[in-house]
């Protein structure tokens, strides 16, 4: 499982989040993703432990607390989906 954690501080890193993680167990890795053009923080992490009920002992503690001054959306990652637009709006299409 992975956990997906929002709404944070652009001033977050990886350190900051594998120590507030870590009271919860072994953080297996952090990911940060960043903008592609300007290279800025997101403002979101994807983070994995390495038990499910660490996972989940986190998500219930986390959820809603305050962190550098942002309340955190903390829950578990859902898969990721392909949404390209180019998939689908420009197949030609038989009718």
């Amino acid at each position: 499982m992975t956990i997906y954690v929002g709404n944070l501080s652009y001033r977050a890193t990886e350190a900051d989040l594998k120590a507030v993680f870590a009271d919860y167990g072994e953080v297996k890795r952090v990911v940060l993703p960043t903008d592609r053009e300007t290279g800025r923080m997101r403002g979101f992490a994807f983070v994995e432990m390495n038990e499910d009920a660490q996972e989940d002992a986190a998500i219930t503690e986390l959820d809603g607390a305050e962190w550098m001054g942002r309340q955190l959306r903390v829950n578990k990652a859902k898969p990721r989906e392909d949404n390209r637009r180019g998939d689908t709006w420009n197949k030609k299409q038989d009718y």
